[in-house]
């Protein structure tokens, strides 16, 4: 009975190994896979990083609107420029926006029985920019467009012998282009005045003729009151976007 009993010991010990191995094999197994998976889990955290992206604040424009082109000079201005103007009002497009474009022209032939005629003609013209995030500040797009305005000057059809000028005391920077057109065989005497403030550019192109045998007229005069008309027309923007109030006490042209 005493060896029986040792025996059946020894079988229940021997049985009872496996079980205790098994289950020590499915802890170290467990402890791996969780540390692998924290060691995932922790490369993926400290990988997921913020990357902002960083954007330019574009300029607000100073000026956000445009005068009436056909009031933004004087009528002494127009009475001095175009003598006996067929419309002192002025003549503008439909295609007018009191925000981007606009433009307003004025003509008139000042006769002088045997003595021939003056003929006067006066285009104004307003081009405002707004910044653009695909385009850039509204001063710098500015700045190219009055360039490009310059150059057109220059490159007018049929102009002889084109000079252009910087011209002092009109907005941020001015131009002038003079320059002889001849037109049915008549010289007509062009003045181009290309200004620009801050994000608007005034375009001031002032043209005349003695027709009729009437003597050619004074250029020299034609570009000294196409610029003094230009800086009034500069004055315009500036006008037309005070407050209203300021506005209220700001002389009005006549």
């Amino acid at each position: 009975m005493h060896r029986s009993a040792s025996r059946l010991t020894r079988v229940l010990a021997c049985a009872a190994v496996p079980v205790i191995l098994t289950v020590a094999g499915c802890s170290s197994d467990s402890g791996k896979e969780s540390g692998s998976n924290g060691e995932k889990k922790s490369g993926s955290s400290s990988s997921a990083k913020p990357n902002p992206k960083s954007s330019k604040t574009l300029e607000k424009p100073a000026f956000a609107a445009l005068p009436d082109p056909c009031k933004a000079l004087a009528t002494p201005t127009i009475d001095t420029l175009v003598p006996e103007a067929k419309d002192k009002a002025g003549s503008a497009p439909k295609s007018n926006d009191a925000t981007t474009r606009a433009s307003c022209s004025w003509n008139g032939l000042d006769e002088d029985g045997l003595k021939g005629s003056q003929y006067r003609w006066l285009s104004l013209s307003y081009h405002r920019l707004d910044s653009e995030a695909s385009l850039g500040d509204a001063s710098k797009r500015a700045e190219a467009q009055y360039t490009k305005g310059v150059e057109a000057a220059k490159t007018t059809e049929g102009a002889q012998d084109p000079k252009a000028e910087p011209v002092g005391e009109v907005g941020d920077q001015a131009t002038s282009v003079v320059y002889v057109v001849k037109k049915e065989g008549n010289d007509h005497y062009n003045t181009t005045v290309v200004a620009r403030t801050q994000n608007v550019v005034v375009t001031l192109d002032y043209n005349g003729a003695g027709l009729e045998g009437a003597a050619a007229p004074d250029h020299a005069k034609l570009l000294q009151d196409a610029i003094s008309a230009t800086k009034e027309a500069v004055a315009s923007v500036g006008a037309a976007n005070k407050a209203p109030a300021e506005q209220s006490q700001s002389p009005q042209p006549q």
